[in-house]
């Protein structure tokens, strides 16, 4: 039908002039009739075996609509969850090895005592989820959603990729959060000083002056040995903010909110410490 309608003239509104259809026009008809690409829906013989059996090892559950389901110990070795939605389920104890995740939603789901190794978790969203005693040997988080996740193992992240992970939950307003990530940081690499300043500023912001003291003074030293100006800096602009801001403050006088805005300010520092 579509050869018959190219090859039929079209003519204009009174039917007396034959017109021609423009390229474009005949461009989008081809597109509309001949490559329009079914999605492709999940496989629903191994997901009714998932929920029936929580045994599926090697299954195709791609794009599988798992919300709020309970596979705590599921046998999931090997299969292919791309794109799944996980978000809140309970996959305690599953085992996961192998599995390939790339894209799956495992916002808040609970991962604790999961066994990941060699799991592909490339653009997955595991904000919120719980990793504690999960297992995540050779798994790549890079180019993973990682925001509030608790319990990501220590052997699962870099010290550079816990402190970034930490200023994210510190510009939320989640400095006990961000604390945990940068006390990961420096239990991988103790001379880590970035982790130093921005553990003291998160301190600094939950009322513990004196901790966020010695970490600016430490992250101060460390930086001094490695020359970093940048760091020196910041670490001398941070104790000086501190200062000016308890003086002000043992006077009566203002100065809180400036020192707030310094804050913000170096806040915003703390990634390209990194560089």
């Amino acid at each position: 039908m579509l050869n018959k309608l190219m090859r039929s003239p079209l003519r204009s509104c009174d039917g007396t002039k034959p017109m021609k259809l423009p390229l474009i026009a005949t461009a989008t008809l081809l597109t509309a009739t001949s490559l329009v690409v079914p999605a492709r829906a999940e496989n629903l013989q191994h997901t009714q075996q998932l929920l029936s059996t929580k045994q599926c090892v090697n299954c195709d559950l791609s794009n599988a609509g798992l919300v709020v389901t309970d596979l705590s110990g599921a046998q999931l070795t090997g299969s292919n969850l791309s794109r799944a939605n996980l978000s809140r389920a309970n996959l305690s104890g599953a085992d996961l090895s192998g599995a390939n995740l790339a894209g799956a939603s495992l916002n808040g789901a609970n991962l604790t005592g999961a066994n990941l190794t060699g799991a592909n978790l490339m653009g997955a969203d595991l904000r919120e989820a719980y990793l504690f005693n999960a297992n995540l040997a050779g798994v790549d988080l890079t180019m993973t959603y990682v925001q509030g996740a608790l319990g990501i193992p220590s052997n699962a992240g870099t010290p550079e990729q816990f402190y970034s992970w930490g200023v994210g939950e510190a510009e939320r307003g989640n400095y006990q959060s961000a604390i945990a990530y940068y006390n990961q940081s420096l239990n991988l690499d103790p001379n880590f000083a970035p982790a130093y300043l921005a553990r003291g500023i998160a301190r600094y912001r939950l009322g513990d002056s004196r901790g966020a003291t010695q970490d600016a003074q430490i992250a101060e030293q460390f930086f001094t040995n490695q020359n970093n100006a940048v760091g020196i800096q910041s670490a001398q602009n941070f104790l000086k903010g501190m200062e000016l801001a308890r003086n002000a403050a043992q006077r009566g006088q203002g100065g809180g909110s400036n020192f707030g805005n310094f804050l913000g300010s170096i806040g915003s520092v703390l990634l390209r410490l990194l560089f």
